[in-house]
Order: structure tokens, then C-alpha cells, then sequence
């Protein structure tokens, strides 16, 4: 069915040219008198031809339509919006710079030239718009706004900046919650659906260990949920695949912080002007802070790696090393902090010996 489309659509082009160029072609050969030199006869001349044409080029036109086919059932409804006024708009300046031309009187520049003119500036519209409609958008859209009287200055600027984005990482990590839970965090906290789809394919994971913290991950999004802070966010970009690179495009659009517990991404959202917030600081920040001869009671628990060292805990996690309790595991004992040491793994804390129960 769409092959004889084709050929009918290339016979109704083959015949409006045939009626537009060929009284042309026959003057240029001095052939005016000619018999075939009517209009019914040059429409059926044009559309012979470019059918002829249609069938060598069928199979062509039919794979361009299926590529065409498959793209529209990828692209989301706002891009075919956005392709729809970019198309819209090259063809009303195309069909305004053919006027003059069309004044002329030059066949050619009134006719196959003005038609190349008109397609190639409805490709082009289309084009920028399908690849820059969400900009050109927020450009138009930024404009109305500073020049509304009705809006005081900042206003989006302010709801941008108090946005966080959360990452794959940060979700499957869980503090999040925690934090949330005491109330420190007034931001509307953001958690793509390119996030949530990255979680279904770690829970779906062969491995064990990937298919536990992929659950966790959605399950910690349902208890966010319950957050009237937390949005859920369908926003996504077709042509990237990366998730990464899709977090760190979402958070320069909209200005929002990024969280996120990979290091790597840390890095690359530096790099790109993304504020990033990582947990793991945010965990050494709040841990208890200790100075010099303060006194406090530890467990031994192990061993240290010298002679006659024992390793003990606080209850944030912060490691002590206290001299001389080597063989004093899972005794409780008071200590005396030596010296602070921070690390990049995180707070270190040597201490000497001064009671044991």
C-alpha cells in the first residue's frame, strides 16, 4: 500500500512540475509550436517520469519512511511539538523569501529555486528545533518572565537553587532518608525516573549483592515518597544514555545541587559547574569532635597493626588506636586522645591508656 502511495505522490509532483518547467524547456529549444507543448500534455509527460522514476527509487523511500516511523515512536510528544513549530516556522520564511523572487519573472528563480528554497528552511527548522527546542523554549520563557511586571526578579533563580538532584548512588546508600527524617532538608529533593528505571535494572542483576541494593534503592524511594519536599520526576533525554551524563545535563538546566556518593561524578560535576553534595562529607561533618587530652570510654575490639595497639570505635564509626591494649579486646577502657588525624578515608584518632575495667 505504501509503495503505490509513493508512486501516486511522485506522479502528482512529476505533473506540477511537468506543467511549471516543461513550457520552459520547450522554449529554450525554440520548440513553442510543438503539439506536446500543452498543459495537460506536459502534467502527464512530468508524472510519467518521475513514476518511471518512483519505481527505482521505491525501495529507497520505503526505508526512509520506516527510519521516519520509528523515530516519531521514539520522540516524546513535547519534541514533536517542538518539530512541528520548527517546520511550521521554516516554511513561513521560506514561502516570504520567494515573494521577491517570484517578482522576477525568472522561471527558474520563481520555481525550482524558490521550491529548494522552501524545503531546505522547513528541513532547517525542523532540524534546530528538534535539537534545540528546550533551550530556544527556556530562552523565550526567561524573557516573559524578566520583563512581567507581576514577578519580582530571582524568583526562579531562588526555586532552582533550592532544588537537589539525587543520584543512583545517594539512593542505594540510604542516609538520605535519615536526613530527611530530622528535618534539615527544606529543598524540594528531586529523584529522576532515568534514577528509578537504573534501580529496576540493578534489582533485576544476576549478582546477589547488585540485585539487594537495587531493591533497597526502590524501596527507599517508596518510604521518600511520603515526603511532601520529594518529587518524583518524568523528565528524561532520549538521545543521551549515559545516566550520569543525563543527572549532570538535568542539574545545569534547572540549577540544581546534585547528591551523589560517586566519586567519579563528583569530579566531572566540578568540572562542569554542577554544586555537587556527597554524603560521605556530610557523615564526617557531623561526626563527634574530639580534641587533645579529652577523655573518652572505648571497647578494644582488635588489634592494630603495631605491637601492642587496639583498635576501638566511636559510635559514628570513627576509628581510635590506643597504645598498649593489644591484649585487652572486648574490655571496656577510659582513654586519653593524643592526637587527631584527618585522612582522606575519613577522622583517625590516637590515644594513650589511662584506666581499664
Amino acid at each position: 500500500m505504501r509503495r503505490w502511495i509513493i508512486h501516486i505522490l511522485m506522479g502528482i509532483v512529476g505533473a506540477s512540475i511537468g506543467i511549471t518547467v516543461l513550457p520552459w524547456v520547450w522554449h529554450l529549444f525554440g520548440q513553442d509550436a510543438n503539439a506536446f507543448n500543452q498543459e495537460i500534455a506536459n502534467g502527464l509527460i512530468g508524472a510519467i517520469i518521475f513514476v518511471i522514476f518512483s519505481f527505482f527509487m521505491s525501495n529507497f523511500l520505503m526505508r526512509a519512511l520506516k527510519r521516519l516511523d520509528q523515530k516519531i515512536t521514539r520522540v516524546n510528544l513535547s519534541k514533536m511539538v517542538f518539530n512541528f513549530i520548527g517546520a511550521i516556522l521554516g516554511l513561513m520564511v521560506g514561502v516570504l523569501l520567494t515573494i521577491p523572487l517570484s517578482l522576477l519573472g525568472v522561471p527558474v528563480l520563481s520555481n525550482i529555486i524558490s521550491f529548494i528554497l522552501i524545503v531546505g528552511l522547513l528541513y532547517l527548522g525542523y532540524t534546530v528545533f528538534d535539537k534545540r527546542g528546550d533551550e530556544i523554549f527556556k530562552i523565550v520563557f526567561r524573557k516573559r518572565k524578566e520583563t512581567a511586571p507581576a514577578d519580582k526578579p530571582g524568583d526562579k533563580e531562588e526555586t532552582s537553587r533550592s532544588s537537589m538532584l539525587l543520584d543512583t548512588s545517594s539512593v542505594i546508600d540510604g542516609r538520605i532518608l535519615d536526613v530527611l527524617k530530622t528535618g534539615f532538608i527544606s529543598d524540594k529533593v528531586i529523584v529522576p525516573n532515568f534514577v528509578l528505571l537504573e534501580l529496576q535494572l540493578i534489582s533485576d542483576s544476576a549478582d546477589p549483592l547488585k540485585r539487594a541494593k537495587g531493591r533497597r534503592g526502590l524501596d527507599l524511594v517508596n518510604s521518600l515518597k511520603e515526603f511532601a519536599n520529594v518529587e518524583i520526576s518524568t523528565k528524561d533525554y532520549e538521545d543521551v544514555r549515559e545516566v550520569d551524563t543525563k543527572l549532570l545535563r538535568y542539574a545545569s538546566e534547572i540549577g540544581a545541587k546534585l547528591v551523589t556518593n560517586d566519586f567519579n561524578l563528583n569530579k566531572v560535576a566540578e568540572i562542569q559547574g554542577v554544586v555537587v553534595l556527597n554524603i560521605n562529607d556530610l557523615a564526617n561533618a557531623v561526626k563527634t569532635q574530639l580534641i587533645v587530652g579529652e577523655q573518652v570510654e572505648v571497647t578494644i575490639i582488635r588489634e592494630g597493626s603495631e605491637r601492642q595497639q587496639g583498635v576501638a570505635y566511636l559510635p559514628d564509626g570513627t576509628m581510635i588506636v590506643i597504645e598498649d591494649t593489644a591484649k585487652m579486646i572486648d574490655k571496656k577502657v577510659l582513654v586519653e586522645v593524643a592526637k587527631v588525624l584527618q585522612t582522606s578515608a575519613g577522622r583517625m584518632i590516637f590515644a594513650d591508656l589511662v584506666d581499664s575495667k
